[in-house]
Formats: C-alpha cells, sequence, structure tokens
C-alpha cells in the first residue's frame, strides 16, 4: 500500500492496520525480516484474516513501513530546505535523520527488503535523491561545506551513526549524538553550540564489544 493508493480507512481498521504495523516494526527490528505474518497477527492480538486484508503478504508489509519511514525522511528533507542558510539546512537535515534513524532499529532491515526498483517505492526513491542532491548542492556552492562534499557522503554517514545506534542503544542511548557532531565537524559544517554528550566510560564501552 502506498501513499498513491490507499484510501481512508475506518477508525477501527486504522486502529489494526497501526497495530499491526507498530508490531512488525518490534519483531522485524529484534529478529530481522524472517517473521511470518501469522506470527505478527498472533503477537498482535489479531485475526490472521485482518493482517491479510491489510496485506497480502510480508513484503506488502515491509513496502508499507518503507513507505511511512520516506515519508518522514521526505518531509524532514522539506522542512532543512526553508532554511535561507545553506550550511544550516544541511546540517539539520543530517541531525534530524540520525536522530530518526537512532529511534528506529528496524530501518536497516525495511531498507534492506523493501522493493525499490519499480513502481511507487522507486519514485519516493528518486524524489528523497533529489532533494538530497538540493541539500548538498547549495551547501557546497556556498562554501558551507568542504569543496569534496557528495550526496553519498549524507548516506554513509547514516550508515555510521547508525552503527554506533545499534552498539548503543541499551547502553549509552545519546552517545550517538557526541558521533554525529564530530562527523559533521569532520565535514566543515560551522559547529552550532549544543548540549555536549559525554563520552562513553570504560565500562560501557566493554558492554558494546562483539559477544559470540
Amino acid at each position: 500500500m502506498t501513499r498513491e493508493t490507499q484510501r481512508p480507512l475506518r477508525a477501527d481498521a486504522e486502529r489494526n492496520r497501526r497495530l499491526i504495523m507498530d508490531t512488525a516494526n518490534r519483531m522485524i527490528a529484534r529478529r530481522g525480516a524472517v517473521v511470518t505474518l501469522n506470527e505478527i497477527a498472533h503477537e498482535a492480538g489479531v485475526g490472521v484474516g485482518t493482517v491479510y486484508r491489510r496485506f497480502a503478504d510480508l513484503q506488502a508489509l515491509i513496502d508499507a513501513l518503507f513507505t511511512e519511514r520516506f515519508t518522514t525522511f521526505l518531509e524532514l528533507a522539506a522542512a532543512a530546505e526553508q532554511h535561507t542558510d545553506p550550511g544550516r539546512a544541511l546540517r539539520q537535515y543530517l541531525l534530524e535523520t540520525a536522530r530518526w534513524r537512532a529511534g528506529d532499529p528496524a530501518l536497516d532491515v525495511i531498507l534492506a527488503h523493501a522493493d525499490l526498483d519499480t513502481g511507487p517505492l522507486a519514485a519516493m526513491r528518486d524524489e528523497l535523491g533529489g532533494h538530497v542532491d538540493g541539500l548538498v548542492a547549495r551547501a557546497v556552492a556556498a562554501g558551507a561545506v568542504r569543496a569534496d562534499f557528495a550526496a553519498s557522503d549524507v548516506y554513509a554517514y547514516l550508515y555510521m551513526v547508525g552503527a554506533v545506534v545499534d552498539r548503543t542503544h541499551d547502553i549509552a542511548p545519546d552517545a550517538w549524538r557526541r558521533y554525529a557532531e564530530v562527523l559533521l565537524i569532520g565535514f566543515g559544517l560551522d559547529q552550532t553550540p549544543t548540549a555536549r554528550t559525554s563520552a562513553m566510560t570504560d565500562a560501557q564501552i566493554r558492554r558494546t564489544w562483539p559477544r559470540p
């Protein structure tokens, strides 16, 4: 179900759809894309038929979760574009998307399994790419970021922040902010005064080490 094809639902149907999607988010974050619609229905406390009426299969559900997320990314890009200062616009987008990634442990799995090559999802992907390209081009042209900064750096930035988030979310939930700021400074963006995030303690770092 996409933005273009979704029809308004009755209040109870919309509640069920929201419950199914929220449950799928939690299960995908824990287990990856190996969950089944039957398991999601059981976890959500709704009938299997209720799930299948909303989503034909797991791919349709993942695509709906992708659409929801990319709608948010598009809104974040549109909000950032309102800044007349190109550096502030790019900085806002980077920080807001990092904040969104920090609260969304299922994001990487959903991006990995969404059908991005055709149809409305591909159009959303390309639309977001256009916004990111514009934010980057404005900042580079204004000298607000290092001259070799590229749109691909935006995605790499989110990958790096996401890696920190996934290691630290139960140990030091705000740790990502410190490293996001370090990256922004490395990109040459002006540093905006913000509340400092302390380095993790040795004990916290040890808890982030890989385990068998």
